[in-house]
């Protein structure tokens, strides 16, 4: 059986080159779209993306304001600049970089920010508009997963879908999503038992668990679809992601890389979340 890797890489290029379109249409209706990035504190996984998501704002010829603050920042002081943030007219999308310092209660954070900016789609209203299927902004990562899914024809439909990880960034919204599209889900995690014993009966496995390598090719079922939406560095630094690719990849018939899947899958969705944002704020849509 050959298996087909998902090049995430080259469907987010793809994505990329028409939302510059887009941009440019809203430039000449004197409209500059603009992204707000809130980073608290020196995690270097979070400085890399958040370089990444300034990067690609540039190239698509987003504006991006990125406020840089102390690992000991204030919470009333980080609720103050959302504040200010909310009430700019300018500023089409807000998005807190996660996770924030322990010292933070990070939902509080997230609940200040006005739904209708939340490109990230972390709030409770956009998270509740999502499980009632009237979704505003749904979550990068998991409307990547979708769009590849769908970008390579895979049936999503009365399959057996496994989620590993059930935070509100992946696994809620992701399972959420599936169950939409018609999908029987079932969702796994830390204090799941007999976990491979799930797994080997996926028809597309989605893995967000932040553990290297985690998932081996005796844990899946032939021909399976495997989403591996983990982000590992080695110990000699190499980025790695929660399936053993080498591995994995003899098994499925569907595979997506790290680096190179999910990743740049996530940006885009970040990028079309913030054009729609502009669209429904000057009721283009």
């Amino acid at each position: 059986m050959s298996t087909e890797i998902i090049n995430g890489k080259l469907l987010a290029s793809k994505i990329k080159e028409e939302l510059k379109k887009e941009v440019e249409n809203l430039k000449n209706k004197g409209i500059n779209p603009c992204l707000a990035v809130l980073l608290v504190g020196e995690n270097k996984a979070s400085q890399k993306y958040v370089s990444f998501k300034e990067k690609t704002c540039g190239e698509l010829g987003i504006e991006s304001l990125v406020f840089r603050l102390p690992d000991d920042a204030d919470e009333a002081n980080i609720i103050k600049l959302i504040n200010e943030l909310n009430e700019n007219s300018q500023v089409n999308g807000i998005l807190v970089q996660l996770p924030l310092p322990k010292h933070l209660n990070q939902q509080k954070i997230l609940e200040k920010i006005n739904p209708f900016k939340d490109v990230d789609g972390f709030t409770p209203y956009c998270l509740g508009r999502l499980l009632v299927d009237t979704p505003l902004f749904i979550p990068c990562t998991p409307k990547g997963v979708l769009r590849m899914l769908d970008e390579y024809k895979i049936k999503i439909e009365g399959k057996n879908a496994v989620v590993i990880g059930r935070s509100i960034i992946v696994g809620k919204p992701l399972s959420l999503l599936l169950l939409k599209r018609n999908a029987t889900v079932t969702v796994c995690h830390s204090k799941t038992k007999e976990l491979h014993e799930i797994t080997k009966k996926a028809d597309i496995l989605c893995v967000a668990i932040g553990k290297e390598r985690f998932i081996n090719s005796c844990m899946i079922k032939e021909g399976a679809v495997v989403i591996d939406i983990g982000i590992n560095v080695t110990a000699d630094g190499k980025v790695t992601g929660d399936v053993d690719f080498d591995e994995v990849k003899q098994k499925a018939s569907y595979i997506t890389p790290v680096p190179g899947g999910v990743g740049p899958m996530t940006i885009a969705m970040l990028m079309e979340n913030t054009i729609y944002a502009v669209k429904l704020q000057r009721g283009l849509l």
